[in-house]
């Protein structure tokens, strides 16, 4: 199964949260945690990590605090899966630094990384703005599907607010 990991969700929470102040404004680790409902400790280790990836800020000192480095706009979602899974990569043989044995005579190694590849190119055209406010071309969707494929029950949100 794809899926991020907890910590990848919970940064992307603090960036969206960060991204709701006025450009420029400072927020703390408290505030922010408070703000998503995450505990200070994991609040305060995405904020590293988010920091050292440039993503965000941080100001020192009792006025101190966090701000987004970039407006949202321009912080791509695979930007934030970089920082904190590091680079998105499906297979081994999707990766830049691939050193699987087979590639060589593998014969799906190809397919594989033309998905990694559109999987990377779609989350490169979501920003943080979208995650702030999804555009109503992105309804939430939830489908459970049985072994044998058939749709089971479906929910569909139009919207999200």
């Amino acid at each position: 199964m794809l899926r991020i990991s907890k910590l990848t969700d919970y940064g992307t929470l603090v960036l969206v949260h960060l991204a709701g102040y006025d450009r420029g404004a400072l927020c703390s680790a408290p505030e922010l945690a408070a703000g998503t409902g995450l505990a200070l400790p994991t609040v305060q280790k995405v904020l590293k990590t988010l920091a050292r990836a440039n993503l965000v800020n941080s100001v020192r000192g009792a006025d101190g605090g966090y701000r987004l480095a970039r407006e949202p706009g321009d912080i791509s979602a695979a930007e934030i899966v970089d920082a904190l899974e590091g680079p998105l990569a499906i297979t081994e043989c999707s990766h830049d630094d691939s050193t699987c044995e087979l590639e060589s005579s593998c014969q799906v190694g190809g397919a594989w990384q033309k998905i990694s590849h559109a999987i990377r190119a779609a989350m490169t055209e979501i920003r943080l703005s979208d995650l702030q406010n999804p555009p109503a071309e992105f309804p939430l969707r939830y489908t459970i599907l049985s072994e044998s494929g058939h749709t089971g029950r479906t929910a569909k949100q139009e919207s999200v607010s």
